[in-house]
């Protein structure tokens, strides 16, 4: 393996720390999951467009390439190698009242993260057997979910074209065909071993071995953060029952993508600010106080739709979640207020 080339006008956080001094420490290396440096960062090497470019494909990737990985989580998450990280999952901790009761401004809130089962690879590296073992552990987890949790779970593979249509119209079913995740190897053997459980009421639902073997999702219409943060935390409770998901104290909740490390949580409301629309100065202000991201109601890289933005937290790492769903509670308050003050 060569050093790579990558195109001059290229800014992603691999470009900026893989140097040549780095890639000869790393050249050689190998996780006991046989994970090479060429492994970790040949999506970022295939697109050299990609933001961070580095998918881990076992937890121990992180301290064998510690030495590319690390400054990248420094820059990302402003978290140091020697730091330490907290979990907080009580909702009783949240000071959250619903910031727009009458349902001006908040279309909807979905709080969501990410987990992986300890003693597994990741999903770029893990083998079709066992990515089905863990199909199997999963979905056996989710089917002793009670009360407002219980609901079906529904494997991609052989999936009726009814059911399919169903979950695309609910905006449920992800899909194949991300470069990114391709490159990374994530969308290998597709789409044996993948699925999507969502409850009878559609507020909660968990794809399987997606870009992480869990995306565990809270949701519903309107703004009552702490609401859709309770069903989350119970769910997690539950499912912790019956798996054990990989954490570390230095990293958190062990994520394939560097960016999800930590609380793995997104934590966003769909929310209509078209006056902070036309004075991006004044948004981008506000949310970089409270430590947002805004992106277009479709995610990441898509455009705003009349007005409408999708408001999330930015920090992931070396905060508790309910820190984190704070942020946003909070700068989302701040927001309402201004869109009102310039509607005068």
């Amino acid at each position: 393996m060569n050093y790579p080339n990558f195109p001059e006008d290229c800014k992603s956080l691999l470009c900026k720390h893989l140097t040549p001094e780095v890639f000869e420490q790393l050249k050689d290396k190998k996780t006991k999951n046989g994970v090479t440096l060429a492994d970790i960062i040949n999506s970022g090497v295939v697109n050299p467009d990609s933001g961070v470019g580095v998918y881990a494909g076992d937890e121990e990737s992180y301290t064998v390439f510690a030495p590319l990985l690390d400054p990248i989580i420094e820059e990302y998450h402003g978290f140091d190698k020697s730091d330490t990280h907290k979990s907080d999952l009580d909702p009783e901790h949240l000071n959250a009242p619903n910031p727009d009761p009458e349902g001006e401004f908040i279309i909807s809130t979905r709080i969501r993260v990410g987990r992986n089962l300890k003693c597994f690879p990741l999903g770029p590296a893990i083998a079709k057997r066992e990515r089905l073992i863990a199909e199997c552990m999963i979905s056996s987890a989710l089917k002793s979910l009670e009360g407002e949790l219980a609901g079906e779970y529904y494997p991609l593979l052989g999936m009726s074209k009814e059911v399919q249509q169903k979950l695309i119209e609910d905006h449920f079913l992800f899909k194949e065909g991300d470069r990114f995740l391709e490159a990374a190897g994530l969308n290998r053997d597709w789409p044996e071993g993948r699925g999507i459980y969502h409850n009878n009421d559609k507020t909660f639902l968990v794809w399987v071995n997606e870009e992480d073997q869990l995306r565990i999702i809270s949701m519903q219409q309107g703004g009552d953060i702490k609401e859709v943060f309770t069903r989350l935390t119970n769910a997690i409770k539950s499912m912790e029952q019956q798996l054990t998901f990989a954490f570390n104290t230095h990293l958190g909740y062990i994520t394939s993508c560097p960016t999800n490390l930590g609380t793995a949580m997104r934590a966003s409301v769909h929310i209509k600010l078209p006056n902070l629309g036309a004075d991006m100065d004044t948004f981008k202000a506000i949310t970089d106080k409270y430590h947002l991201q805004i992106r277009g109601i479709h995610g990441e890289h898509s455009e705003s739709e009349g007005g409408i933005y999708d408001i999330s937290n930015r920090r992931r790492l070396g905060i508790t979640e309910v820190e984190a769903v704070q942020d946003m509670h909070d700068g989302v308050v701040a927001l309402i207020e201004k869109e009102k003050e310039l509607r005068k």
